[in-house]
């Protein structure tokens, strides 16, 4: 009985944190998709209230890293149990950082609408991409929330689309500021920008491979697991 006891506590505990996962992860979704609205519109009250969630999302991390830390010592928990927490707090990191790349973001969209140029044709660039990662980031997060190694197996193929994209993002920035160096400033900026997304996207991915070593037991990083065969189908 008290070994049922105990483990019931802890599965409360543990969900008790995945919940908080989740919250911190829609808190940082929102971040992303206000910067690029920022990017796009400008509105400088927007960005600065992006940059001010960032201190949120900075606290989650610590308040959350503390409690799978009491937990482990206090449950001493051994197998897959002892994988999901310590995956849990490899997505928290991901997701803090995905909080910093966002508020980069919303960083150079004030200063690029407060400086006065124009950014439409630029956003256009990385519109696509953008949405991209939107997408992955929304599935990491479902798949964790759903231990969905299915899902997560499909996103970690996207990365590569990204990575695609970013390229192509920067060889046209650059053509343009050899073209005509009026455009350089602005072009820097989307540049920074196009990177923060590319690695939010990253982030999405790895958050992907971690519900697969939670699920599966097998730690994908740094594999060529579902990658190459997208990355055949792209184009030069």
């Amino acid at each position: 009985m008290l070994g049922e006891h105990s483990s019931k506590q802890y599965d409360n505990e543990l969900e008790a944190i995945r919940s908080k996962v989740l919250l911190m992860g829609g808190i940082v979704e929102t971040q992303f998709l206000d910067a690029m609205t920022c990017f796009r519109i400008g509105n400088p009250e927007r960005a600065d209230r992006v940059m001010r969630e960032d201190d949120t999302v900075n606290q989650l991390e610590v308040s959350l890293d503390d409690a799978c830390s009491h937990l482990i010592v206090r449950r001493q928990p051994t197998a897959n149990d002892l994988r999901t927490i310590m995956a849990t707090i490899k997505v928290i990191t991901d997701l803090e950082r995905v909080g910093d790349e966002a508020t980069k973001i919303a960083r150079v969209a004030k200063n690029l609408h407060k400086r006065g140029n124009p950014v439409v044709n630029h956003y256009e660039m990385v519109r696509g991409v953008a949405n991209t990662a939107t997408d992955m980031l929304h599935d990491a997060l479902d798949a964790f929330a759903r231990n969905d190694e299915k899902l997560a197996l499909q996103l970690i193929a996207q990365d590569a689309i990204i990575d695609h994209e970013f390229r192509s993002i920067m060889r046209n920035l650059i053509t343009f500021m050899m073209e005509d160096p009026r455009t350089i400033s602005a072009a820097l900026d989307t540049l920074w920008v196009a990177k923060a997304i590319e690695r939010i996207g990253d982030h999405a991915k790895n958050i992907a491979e971690y519900v697969i070593y939670v699920v599966e037991g097998k730690d994908i990083r740094h594999t060529k697991t579902a990658t190459p065969a997208i990355s055949e189908e792209l184009p030069e």
